[in-house]
């Protein structure tokens, strides 16, 4: 039995081929920012219940296009989570801000609250959350924070589209929130591609502008302010529409698939391998990653039974070359270095089979059992 960690027939071929055909055989030959793309925000839109939403790019151009309609620039700081995806300081720095690093929760590895609460400045201008592999961030408590300290909340919620915390959806917490859709996240598609979705009009206007070179979409070649090239694929966006209704049922495979690896993991934190905490509020199931002490011995001993895993980040984003000299040089994050070091993320993807599951959760058992911490 092979297990690939990233499933080679994501996708159905013939869906791509009849939308390129639809796209490409229009009378209109609009590749880019045109119906399709429109409908596909407004889809989005009217199921999160926001303002607006806008197609971008891709989930990076949309953080940094979020960024910068927030008049985010020179002198500003940035929170942000010491472990993550590489966006989340290279977007603060695209538009001139500094990155200011936050640890996060030892368990959970999203950002810690009171971590963040600690770094507010007269210069914070935006906190920014990351949702991160299968847990969602405490969006509550963050929101509360960006209101005493009069800073903007935008929510990277790049892999957590149709998660939901208290209630509410992944990206609707803040001032704005983005997704991606590159081909691995719960709604990936072929290509890249993001969105930014917000429950301010006028924060919707300025992404729509800036994604477009600066203009408003009324007149072409006037440009209102200085914007850049950030549009969204046509036939992506035919993709995506055709591919949107069958959401709920992948997302709720995942769950099903996150569920039962908690509980069959239960037991193991003291024997070296740690799940995430169980339930479903407040989870995305985009990864699975659990925490172990002899993760590459975990690892090599899923490849010898055929198991694909996969390793997130392995430096803490202050400690990686690009930003190492953006990082306050009297800090440390001893939980973004330890995730760093344990953090191994199994298949949870919706093609799977239950017997799959069974195998992989067997696997990790067997390890923890007759390894253990310390052999």
């Amino acid at each position: 039995m092979t297990i690939p960690f990233f499933p080679p027939d994501l996708f159905d071929g013939d869906l791509l081929l009849e939308v390129v055909e639809e796209v490409g055989l229009a009378l209109d030959q609009r590749f880019i920012l045109g119906e399709r793309t429109a409908e596909f925000e407004a889809v989005l839109r009217d199921s999160l219940g926001v303002a607006d939403a806008v197609a971008c790019g891709s989930g990076t151009s949309a953080l940094t296009l979020a960024l910068q309609a927030m008049g985010v620039g020179p002198g500003d700081e940035v929170i942000v989570p010491a472990y993550g995806c590489a966006p989340l300081a290279s977007a603060p720095l695209a538009v001139g801000a500094t990155p200011v690093f936050a640890d996060v929760d030892p368990w959970t590895m999203v950002v810690d609250p009171a971590e963040v609460d600690k770094l507010v400045t007269g210069r914070t201008k935006v906190i920014m959350p990351a949702h991160v592999f299968s847990v969602m961030a405490d969006m509550p408590a963050l929101r509360r924070i960006a209101a005493d300290a009069g800073a903007r909340l935008l929510e990277d919620s790049a892999v957590a589209q149709g998660g939901v915390l208290a209630g509410r959806p992944a990206g609707t917490w803040g001032d704005a929130g983005v997704f991606s859709f590159v081909q691995v996240k719960t709604f990936g598609m072929p290509g890249e591609g993001g969105m930014v979705v917000t429950g301010d009009p006028a924060l919707g206007r300025a992404v729509r502008m800036l994604r477009n070179h600066g203009q408003d979409g009324v007149r072409r070649f006037v440009h209102h302010r200085v914007g850049g090239n950030s549009r969204f694929d046509e036939v992506m966006a035919a993709f995506q529409l055709r591919r949107f209704a069958g959401l709920p049922r992948r997302l709720e495979r995942r769950a099903r698939i996150g569920d039962y690896y908690t509980e069959r993991f239960a037991g193991l934190a003291g024997r070296g391998v740690l799940a995430p905490p169980p339930g479903r509020d407040g989870r995305c199931f985009y990864v699975y990653s659990v925490l172990a002490e002899r993760r590459d011995a975990l690892r090599e001993h899923l490849a010898s039974r055929g198991i694909g895993t996969h390793v997130y980040y392995r430096a803490p984003l202050p400690r990686q070359p690009a930003f190492a000299g953006h990082a306050q040089p009297d800090r440390d994050w001893p939980a973004a270095e330890s995730a760093a070091r344990r953090q191994l993320a199994l298949p949870i993807h919706p093609h799977l089979t239950d017997a799959q599951v069974e195998h992989i959760a067997d696997e990790v058992c067997r390890f923890a059992r007759h390894a253990g911490p310390d052999s």
